[in-house]
């Protein structure tokens, strides 16, 4: 266990609650606008004296290695909330169209006033030259956004690989002939379950196979031995509403760990699940500690968590991918409750009556606390399986969403009523994942073809949401208590606020250019919400938006 020390914001309370816990007592003072937090500030301009929006600036502390950052303003101005006093590393982690800024050994005290920030434009061009620090601040969407080909094939390559598990540098850095694209494709599309142990046991569909071949040929056209990068044109930097907020990453202490879903216990405790590894994580915001509980192992399986959540009374669910356990876990005592339940992934817990559902096999199931076993099942016509499962905040409605190619959408179970819906998305090719309900009982739902789907329960119309970011993709979606959805930017190194009402996205760009956000959580008990998630690459992230 390693201990790191909290970021203090604003003096408020860092307690988390669910929407039904209630959060009397726990709600954190309002900030409007991005002045008057009391940290240290400054200003970004340029070489040729003009103040420049949407600078992502960072302190880092030399101390535990917490990273804080905040937004320029239109004036150029910034201004961090209170951190802990001592010496930090201030640098702007992404400028792409302005060199780097770095300077060491900043000491901090209270409300510091730093020196203004110069940035000396990379080119005088508007396209940015390839090189290896500009590459490396490229999200995803800009690299396919810049690549050769058609609509088609890029599409085709976010559809089969935008739902994977690392960025696209991976590929797009890489030189290749038609022959080991084909082999490369064979391993990484044949193989499930992420750890490449063993070949799927399904046969692919036909057109699976078709869109697989355009992808190799594609692939070895505009990343084959002999393909140059051209310049850069990346996509326009944060404005307005964008700028007004804090983000806070929290840097796990293990290599290699690859975080899947987070969420929170009464206490404002933020539990984590490890996708590849035999343990689950805590981390204490106030105090910055991590602490990991290891998983008891299951003979013959590879380790590995995937779902998250916790109990009103701080009791922990999470569980195991290729075990196929659902496991509980009392952080009290430290005891695990280990049960198979034959079914992978994502499992859905109400907190009103500590029911645990999912669909399995054509039915929706309710598990046994005790054994998970189902011991309620509710058959499907169209569904055989749903990859998200989720529970409405009042714990009546159950939802899922589907992306099989057979039927692409949601499904809505009414727990009184005991009638099941099955809803296709309007385009058919949103392949809805992970989500949640809205206060209002409406279902929305993460696609992976790069829209939010919503499912109106009252008027039982489909619609879908597309980010204004192109080529991005989601895997989920969490409603607010306001009803503005959240969900992580998959490809675009963002993190995406939607309000319903008034049509209006706020995109949050992130210090680094992706955002794994398998699980999004909302800390409803402050003013404005808090949000939350764990990125696969290692770290803990808070978006604190200040309006």
């Amino acid at each position: 266990m390693t201990g790191l020390a909290t970021v203090l914001f604003l003096g408020a309370s860092l307690a988390i609650a669910s929407p039904q816990a209630g959060s009397a007592g726990r709600t954190a003072q309002s900030a409007r606008g991005n002045h008057h937090l009391g940290g240290p500030r400054g200003v970004v301009r340029s070489s040729q004296d003009f103040p420049i929006e949407g600078v992502m600036v960072q302190l880092i502390s030399q101390k535990n290695s917490i990273r804080t950052t905040v937004y320029s303003n239109q004036l150029g101005q910034y201004e961090f909330p209170k951190l802990d006093a001592g010496q930090y590393t201030l640098r702007t982690p992404r400028p792409l169209e302005f060199r780097r800024y770095l300077k060491e050994a900043v000491p901090i005290d209270g409300a510091t006033k730093l020196g203004d920030i110069v940035l000396e434009r990379v080119s005088d061009s508007e396209f940015l030259p390839p090189t290896p620090d500009i590459l490396s601040q490229i999200s995803d969407a800009e690299w396919l956004y810049n690549l050769p080909g058609t609509g088609q094939e890029k599409k085709i390559f976010a559809n089969v690989c935008g739902t994977g598990c690392h960025t696209y540098q991976m590929a797009f850095r890489s030189r290749f002939d038609e022959r080991s694209w084909r082999l490369i494709l064979k391993r990484m599309l044949g193989y499930g379950g992420r750890i490449l142990v063993e070949p799927r046991d399904e046969a692919q569909p036909r057109n699976d196979l078709e869109d697989q071949e355009i992808l190799v040929k594609w692939l070895s056209r505009v990343r084959g031995p002999e393909a140059q990068d051209a310049p850069f044109k990346v996509f326009p930097r944060p404005q307005g509403p964008a700028t007004r907020a804090i983000i806070t990453e929290y840097e796990l202490p293990w290599l290699g760990v690859h975080v899947h879903d987070v969420n929170a216990d009464p206490q404002g405790n933020m539990w984590f699940s490890i996708n590849r590894s035999p343990f689950i994580g805590k981390l204490d915001p106030r105090t910055g500690k991590i602490a990991s509980y290891r998983t008891p192992r299951t003979e013959g399986k590879h380790p590995g968590g995937h779902w998250i959540q916790v109990e009103k009374d701080g009791t922990v669910w999470y569980s195991e991918t290729w075990a196929q356990n659902l496991i509980r876990f009392d952080p009290r005592a430290e005891k695990f409750h280990l049960m198979n339940t034959g079914v992978q992934g994502n499992m859905a817990l109400s907190l009103t009556d500590g029911t645990i559902w999912r669909t399995a096999k054509g039915k929706i199931n309710r598990f046994d606390r005790e054994t998970g076993k189902p011991v309620e099942q509710y058959p499907m016509t169209k569904i055989n399986n749903t990859y998200g499962n989720f529970i409405s905040w009042d714990g009546r409605y159950f939802g899922g969403g589907n992306r099989d190619p057979e039927f692409d959408g949601v499904v809505l179970f009414d727990r009184v009523t005991k009638e099941v819906k099955e809803v296709p998305s309007p385009s058919g090719v949103a392949a809805p994942s992970r989500g949640s309900f809205d206060p209002d009982g409406n279902i929305w739902a993460g696609g992976r073809g790069g829209v939010l789907l919503k499912y109106d329960r009252k008027t039982g119309v489909a619609s879908e949401y597309a980010a204004p970011t192109p080529y991005n993709t989601f895997y989920e979606t969490r409603a607010d208590k306001n009803g503005e959805v959240w969900a992580g930017e998959m490809r675009a190194g963002k993190i995406a606020r939607f309000n319903p009402r008034t049509y209006q996205w706020i995109e949050y760009a992130l210090p680094e250019p992706y955002s794994f956000d398998w699980q999004t959580y909302v800390d409803n008990s402050t003013d404005p919400v808090t949000v939350w998630y764990g990125d696969q690459y290692g770290y803990i992230v808070r978006i604190q938006p200040l309006e």
